[in-house]
């Protein structure tokens, strides 16, 4: 426990036994719990293909030009961008790179940062709470829906996810011995976060703030002066890539996918910033997808459903990350509480502070932001509730022979084992039995708890194992599940079926795809949408333009750009796709241009313009 909380509980506490010489059980624990996550992330990865298409071709086109690969290129003659910055797009290209093009290392590479976001999550709730937290973190986390999706997905959130515990572990190390070099080190972290997924990364601020304006061992002029220089790190860390992009010449790199004024700072700001949070009514969403309202998801899965408070807990993130929400709740309570009178410098207060504020911060923001959400960003709110769970509960186990903590770890294990038999009764044909055997041993452990355990070493094992299991048996059985199923498009979503949402119908067929492997020319084809766009390359391994980027928005390429490239001869063939492309888009004036002066013919279903002469 914490100073606090060890006068009314047990001799020594929390930072004492964290820096205490691990037990010989410890390495092989660690090394079994890695093992465990490598084999969870890598088992069947394959069946799910290239995963999102959208980001695989961007990979695709990144081991085929260079320029491509430093600026996210859908394509590679570099029409335009993905609508993401691309720091996720670095790692994995790199890989494909060095190992070849193909589903495995496209996935991989998410996997092996699965496996990372573990360990590291150990080794910074160690550092605070000693290895069982650690541990206990560690496999609470790799379990959860959510990341057993996600860490074999090709999506940035895998890479964002990482960056943050990696931010967390520095602002530990930081805390612990007044560290600017270590603060530092934690901005950078998160400033790359931005360059995976831009603001997102920055709901973490805040909690690793305040934990080192509180807890550094340090005067408060000099914790000031160290925060003022995280947030240079964080500046120049993001900033970098967004001054390469403003001072490159415009017409020798690609349009920024999803700004309207092909601008990086401003996809930051608007579309991938404040119209997520605020949506479409605030005025400032751009380049959103076609057809998707702010605030009109409802009961829409793959939107969010609707905002307010108790979205972390509906039918669309529940399942994905709120398992040990209610216990994460309820041990923070406590562990703030007991440490309320702890000294300044307290670790274990410290550490509280900095998960138990990534959580709410994290938590409040996905609950209210009014525009697009989906339900695996919670990938990047896990591991905050399996650390303050972790802390909490192993402080308050340790605290056991006082009614007070009996009181709160007994409410913790109840609240799980209730709140895992609510989420395994929506999936109510699935392992029916499993949500009974939790309920059941959840209230049994939990009134043991209550009443107190034996002081009988065989008792206490039993009762302890009884309690974890409750904890985390359902998240367990359902992440596995979850690690079993293929999950494709640009919206997965974790659980027993395999139901993936769709944000568009991808285009491809054997026949295009054969028909495009032929061409020579710099871009194979070019189609009305980046989704389309990113099938035929796959397919075909050529180039292909997605004319209006993600939501046939993006005014790239421009008609006469477009009737440019088609007198040059760089473009074989036109496929029509979806009208409808948005203001500034040029996804109607191309296909009406084009169809008014080359014959169509069909390949398949597919209506096809042969553009060279």
């Amino acid at each position: 426990m914490t100073t606090a909380l060890a006068s009314r509980a047990e001799p020594g506490h929390v930072e004492e036994n964290a820096t205490k010489p691990p037990g010989r059980w410890v390495r092989p624990a660690v090394f079994g719990l890695l093992a465990a996550t490598a084999v969870l992330y890598f088992w069947n990865l394959t069946a799910s293909g290239y995963g999102n298409s959208f980001y695989a071709a961007a990979v695709q086109s990144g081991t085929q030009d260079w320029k491509a690969w430093l600026f996210g290129s859908l394509d590679a003659g570099n029409v335009l961008t993905v609508d993401k910055p691309p720091a996720a797009l670095w790692v994995t290209t790199a890989f494909a790179r060095i190992f070849g093009f193909s589903g495995f290392t496209v996935l991989a590479p998410q996997a092996l940062m699965g496996v990372a976001s573990v360990g590291l999550l150990y080794l910074t709730v160690k550092r605070t709470s000693g290895p069982v937290a650690g541990l206990f973190a560690g496999a609470a986390f790799a379990v959860t829906p959510v990341a057993a999706l996600m860490f074999k997905f090709n999506n940035p959130d895998a890479l964002l996810t990482l960056l943050l515990i990696a931010g967390g572990y520095c602002t530990i190390r930081a805390i612990e011995k007044a560290s600017p070099r270590w603060l530092a080190f934690a901005g950078v972290a998160v400033g790359f976060g931005f360059l995976t997924k831009m603001m997102q990364a920055f709901l973490v601020l805040p909690a690793f703030g305040l934990a080192y304006l509180i807890a550094a061992p340090v005067s408060l002029g000099k914790r000031l002066i160290h925060l003022v220089g995280a947030v240079i790190a964080v500046v120049v860390s993001a900033g970098w890539f967004i001054a390469l992009v403003d001072l490159w010449p415009t017409d020798s790199r690609p349009y920024i996918g999803g700004s309207n004024g092909d601008s990086l700072l401003e996809l930051a700001l608007g579309y991938n910033g404040l119209g997520r949070i605020f949506g479409m009514g605030g005025g400032v969403m751009v380049g959103g997808p076609s057809g998707v309202v702010s605030g009109s998801a409802g009961g829409n899965v793959g939107f969010g459903g609707e905002s307010g408070l108790t979205r972390m807990f509906g039918a669309s993130f529940g399942g994905e990350v709120s398992w040990l929400l209610p216990a994460a709740l309820i041990g923070l309570v406590a562990g703030l509480w007991f440490t309320r009178r702890a000294a300044g410098t307290d670790r274990t207060r410290a550490a509280l502070i900095l998960w138990g504020g990534w959580m709410f911060v994290t938590s409040l923001v996905f609950s209210f932001m009014s525009g697009i959400v989906h339900p695996y960003y919670a990938v990047a709110l896990a591991p905050s509730i399996a650390a303050v769970v972790a802390i909490s509960g192993t402080s308050l186990w340790r605290g056991r022979a006082h009614l007070a903590p009996r009181v709160f770890l007994s409410l913790m294990i109840a609240a799980s084992a209730v709140w895992a038999y609510i989420l395994l009764d929506r999936n109510a044909d699935w392992l029916p039995a499993l949500r009974w055997t939790i309920a059941g041993l959840g209230l049994v452990t939990a009134t043991v708890v209550l009443v107190g355990v034996p002081p009988m070493r065989k008792l206490v094992a039993v009762i302890a194992t009884a309690a974890v299991l409750t904890v985390g048996l359902g998240a367990t059985a359902f992440g596995v599940e979850t690690a079993s199923q293929a999950h494709s498009g640009s919206i997965p979503i974790s659980g027993p079926a395999a139901d993936d949402t769709r944000g568009m119908e991808e285009v491809s067929s054997a026949e295009i795809g054969a028909l495009l492997a032929a061409t020579t020319t710099k871009w194979a084809a070019a189609t009305s949408s980046s989704q389309g766009a990113a099938s035929l390359e796959l397919a075909s391994g050529k180039s292909v333009i997605g004319i209006g980027g993600w939501s046939g928005r993006d005014p790239a390429p421009t008609l006469a750009e477009f009737q440019r490239y088609v007198a040059n001869g760089e473009i074989t063939y036109y496929l029509e796709g979806g009208r409808g492309g948005g203001p500034g888009g040029g996804s109607d004036e191309i296909a009406e241009w084009v169809a008014a002066n080359f014959t169509a013919t069909t390949v398949g279903e597919q209506t096809v313009y042969r553009l060279l002469s």
